[in-house]
């Protein structure tokens, strides 16, 4: 029984299955994508995850602690170079698994793993998004919701009446000449 047993044997010997991840992830560094089974990719994303975190920051103990696992100095040379530049701002998450089908000589499930960062077909809209305003994700409400109100009770509040800021009043006015148009052909399709 595997009560409590996190780790998936992957058919190897402990000392194999180092060296197995060892070169995965060493190749995955160099290539940035590599194609291999399900569970050794899921395997391998639980390896890399940490190294990446690590070459986050860039001191002699981590570059020691990741050559450790590696064995690769080109591989740690990579991983602290431009892959932490472009991971630096990610909180996690750094690699993608993508399910590809099933080989065809034995059936296994085929995936391909690569660095998130590294994609430009799935990146092309972060990018400009990322070069417009940054947005704080919040728990409640999305931009704009509820400031008419907030300014409505902060007046009431202080016992005036609302007061209409030059910007509002002067949104109005133009929406107060494609209003009618608008209307207009509401009235055409009753």
């Amino acid at each position: 029984m595997r009560h409590g047993n996190k780790v998936n044997p992957l058919g190897r010997k402990a000392a194999h299955r180092h060296a197995l991840m060892s070169n995965l992830a060493s190749a995955l560094i160099e290539h940035k994508r590599i194609t291999t089974t399900i569970a050794k990719a899921r395997e391998l994303r639980k390896y890399i995850e940490p190294l990446v975190t690590k070459a986050k920051q860039d001191s002699t103990h981590n570059r020691r602690v990741v050559f450790g696992y590696l064995q690769n100095k080109e591989s740690v040379k990579e991983l602290f170079g431009p892959i932490s530049e472009k991971v630096g701002d990610r909180p996690g998450g750094y690699v993608r698994i993508i399910k590809l089908g099933f080989r065809k000589n034995d059936a296994a499930e085929i995936a391909l793993i690569e660095f998130v960062d590294f994609n430009e077909v799935y990146n092309v809209g972060k990018v400009a998004e990322k070069a417009g305003a940054s947005k704080r994700r919040g728990r409640r409400g999305g931009k704009g919701k509820g400031t008419d109100a907030a300014t409505a009770a902060v007046a009431v509040a202080s016992g005036g009446s609302t007061v209409v800021s030059d910007d509002a009043s002067a949104g109005d006015a133009d929406n107060s000449g494609e209003q009618p148009a608008q209307e207009d052909t509401n009235a055409d399709n009753a």
